[in-house]
């Protein structure tokens, strides 16, 4: 029953990471907008920086990986190995979440010293779309970090090596 539990446990993490990530890929990806002021015309999009792009690939390649370890049987002895990946799952996302936080900053509120000027007064809905997917991609992020302790605990029970 103990094991059933914990099996469930981190099917439901694995599924909510899984859904998280896919929404960050999802909302980011149709994250566009066009605007006009004066006579000039602005298109945003996600793919205009490559921050974002690292983000949606990162939350990407989360989103494949936590797929197809729902399908790994436990009895496999690949969970050793699903436990360095975990692990590399969530440094990636935790580089392109900082990478894409960085831009969406300057999206917001520009740089005075180097001469930008904030965007999202223009293109509002593109910069809520952005907001979004990078609170889906924290979630993920988080829940990750859940991954990786319970991946961790699994693999080296320390319950298990009290009996011995």
């Amino acid at each position: 029953m103990v094991k059933l539990t914990k099996r469930i446990g981190g099917l439901v993490l694995r599924l909510a990471a899984f859904g998280a990530a896919l929404a960050a890929v999802v909302v980011m990806v149709t994250s566009h907008e066009r605007a006009s002021f004066f006579a000039v015309s602005l298109e945003a999009k996600y793919t205009d920086m490559a921050s974002f792009k690292y983000f949606v690939i990162a939350n990407a390649v989360v989103t494949v990986y936590s797929f197809l370890v729902l399908f790994l049987p436990k009895e496999s002895l690949l969970w050793k190995f699903v436990v360095v990946l975990d692990l590399v799952m969530t440094m990636l996302l935790t580089s392109s979440l900082s990478a894409a936080l960085a831009v969406a900053q300057v999206g917001k509120k520009g740089n005075a010293n180097a001469g930008w000027l904030p965007i999202c007064g223009q293109v509002p809905k593109f910069c809520d779309q952005i907001t979004g997917a990078l609170i889906a991609g924290f979630v993920a992020l988080v829940l990750y970090v859940f991954l990786l302790l319970y991946s961790l605990h699994s693999v080296v029970d320390p319950f298990l090596l009290q009996k011995s």
